[in-house]
């Protein structure tokens, strides 16, 4: 059985050794690992690409409000659809990635990025809201594909206990995203010099998302290249890992798919805990660079803007490798316990937080909440989903687990965006409940199982 949580388990490897969870030594053949790193570049990247084109919203947001008059109860609205929609589309594209394959369901999710931002660019010509929220809530069904085909295919490459080091990749290669756009979006509407020779100037808000559209056609080509869903399609036979049959065979009917994970009581309530941390995470990535700017009066070429840009993707690379490799290595895959002191940790950082009104204690205290959210993202939305639906059923695990997030994350769009309207004085205290009700959670459900093996 799979165990997430606590308790070593057992599984026949291709070549019929037996071997335990307590060994965090998995054998693969002559050159699987390489083959199996470049497939995960190019998924990576791909994933990559999709975040820059989602976190160009909130770099964008205050340009748009001065532009068209929007409040930020207006600009919460297109917040909240474009996550809506997204956690809808996990539940739905998690069952269809299941039936079709992880490899086809980002490439259809990639074309449907591009075609929105594309779009959602040119709707700045009209500025209508209703509009805006409708594209970007296409945008975000779209999105949804993404991540139940990462964790499918690569719940195929990876062994159990290399699950948790995968989820910390994972979470490197989300937030080289994030960096990406966070570095060169504010550049963008700044103004930059490049290679110290050209000056270019200022830019309209709407190349934000032409440009990362750009380079998911770019990512999208190269993923469709050079990546093979499982081990098998790649030339290995006997690669060392759990479950490495084909394509069809990792395919399963989507009545059998929905019934065995709907009835596991653990992902009901690993969703709910990750609900929590979307909340929180969203809170940060779609309105730090407004509060910022609104509270702390800081302008985009202010070098807090870099130290943030810089610092909130590199801790939570930092946070999601460590937690990987801890529950991995320490928990010997049990991803509770490491969840569980983040959660609590995440709530006195956010406390702290709201005592302080410094811009320099805000950067700091953002780059803290971010390091603690983000590792729990990884360890529950990714390794927690692939331990619980094996090859056969990680692509709905992860769906279903990762629409709660953005089920919660929903919450710091409107919601939130009313709040902000009243008060800036609202924004830490709407973050700091969910760290305490997530670190509940999971203490909740130590040393429960999961899932039988499929």
């Amino acid at each position: 059985m799979h165990n997430f949580l606590f308790g070593p388990r057992l599984f026949l490897c291709n070549r019929g050794q037996v071997m335990s969870d307590d060994s965090v030594f998995v054998q693969h053949p002559p050159g699987f690992r390489a083959r199996r790193g470049l497939n995960w570049v190019f998924v990576g990247l791909l994933y990559t690409s999709f975040y820059t084109c989602r976190y160009n919203l909130a770099i964008a947001n205050k340009s748009m409000s001065d532009e068209f008059g929007f409040t930020k109860a207006d600009m919460g609205k297109i917040i909240t659809t474009a996550l809506l929609a997204y956690a809808f589309g996990q539940i739905i594209n998690g069952l269809l990635t299941d039936r079709i394959g992880g490899k086809r369901a980002m490439l259809i999710g990639a074309v449907g990025t591009v075609i929105m931002n594309v779009v959602f660019g040119i709707a700045s010509f009209w500025g209508l809201l209703s509009f805006f929220v409708l594209i970007r809530g296409i945008d975000g069904y779209f999105q949804s594909f993404g991540a139940p085909g990462m964790v499918k295919i690569n719940a195929a490459w990876f062994a159990h206990t290399e699950r948790g080091r995968f989820a910390g990749i994972f979470g490197f290669m989300i937030n080289a995203g994030r960096f990406l756009i966070n570095t060169f979006g504010p550049a963008l509407l700044a103004g930059f010099v490049f290679l110290g020779l050209w000056h270019v100037p200022p830019m309209h808000w709407r190349w934000l998302f032409w440009i990362p559209a750009m380079i998911a056609t770019l990512a999208a080509i190269c993923m469709a290249i050079f990546t093979q869903p499982t081990p098998r399609e790649a030339g290995f036979e006997h690669p060392g890992v759990e479950e490495p049959l084909g394509d069809e065979a990792v395919r399963a009917k989507v009545s059998d798919v929905f019934w065995t994970i709907v009835t596991n009581p653990v992902i009901w309530i690993v969703a709910l805990a990750y609900a929590c941390t979307g909340s929180v995470r969203q809170g940060v990535d779609q309105w730090f660079f407004r509060f910022m700017q609104e509270v702390h009066h800081l302008d985009l070429n202010d070098p807090r803007f870099k130290y943030l840009g810089i610092g909130i993707p590199f801790v939570a690379s930092v946070g999601s490798l460590l937690s990987g490799y801890i529950s991995d290595t320490v928990f010997k895959g049990r991803r509770a316990p490491v969840a569980a002191v983040l959660y609590f940790l995440e709530t006195i950082i956010i406390l702290s937080a709201a005592q302080f009104t410094s811009a320099n204690t805000a950067v700091l205290f953002l780059i803290l909440i971010s390091l603690t959210v983000n590792a729990t993202h990884s360890i529950l939305g990714t390794a927690a989903a692939m331990d619980i639906g094996g090859a056969k059923m990680a692509g709905f695990a992860s769906g279903l687990i990762d629409s709660f997030q953005y089920f919660g994350g929903s919450l710091a769009g409107l919601l939130l965006g009313h709040l902000l309207d009243r008060s800036w004085n609202w924004y830490f205290y709407f973050m700091a409940p969910f760290g305490l009700i997530g670190g509940t959670l999971m203490l909740s459900i130590l040393g429960k199982v999961t899932l039988k093996k499929t």
